[in-house]
């Protein structure tokens, strides 16, 4: 595997437990998005990178600079997947939807984004972040879902890692 790190913006501490256990299955370190700068970027080959959904589907807070970042930095050559949290139940018609946003800012800076997940096996109305029948990375709702987590991001993992 390539040179990796884990990235997240994290309120509630959700998507930070999350990123540190990507982090540790895959042996990487995970930092906070308040904490990326370009070289970060630089030093790595593959970014994982991880937001919460707020409200109607926008990014957790942290990401407005981080997406910034990444733009001015640029990510050609650079591979990277997304993941994400949401809550399908008070949010089904937005649910992951900041990954769209996150998807969308990575494919502009040129890199290489790994295919996402089914959205079978999901209850929401809708998400932006679907894509042809599947969410543009990993979608997880912690809240309503957490039975599930853990086997989504095993599974997510291992059809990623051949491409890390």
């Amino acid at each position: 595997m390539k040179k990796t790190v884990v990235i997240y913006g994290s309120t509630t501490g959700t998507l930070q437990a999350i990123a540190e256990n990507i982090a540790e299955k895959l042996g990487v370190e995970a930092i906070d998005v308040a904490n990326l700068d370009s070289q970060v970027i630089a030093d790595h080959d593959n970014l994982l990178l991880g937001t919460s959904t707020w409200g109607a589907g926008e990014l957790q807070d942290d990401w407005y600079d981080g997406v910034n970042t990444l733009k001015d930095t640029g990510l050609a050559g650079k591979t990277v997947a997304l993941f994400g949290t949401g809550d399908s139940e008070s949010y089904p018609d937005t649910f992951n939807g900041a990954l769209k946003e996150l998807y969308d800012a990575v494919q502009a800076a040129g890199a290489n984004v790994l295919e996402g997940v089914s959205a079978d096996d999901y209850t929401f109305d809708d998400s932006e972040a679907v894509v042809d029948g599947k969410f543009v990375g990993l979608a997880l709702d912690d809240v309503n879902e957490s039975d599930k987590t853990e086997e989504r991001i095993e599974s997510w993992l291992q059809a990623i890692k051949p491409s890390l």
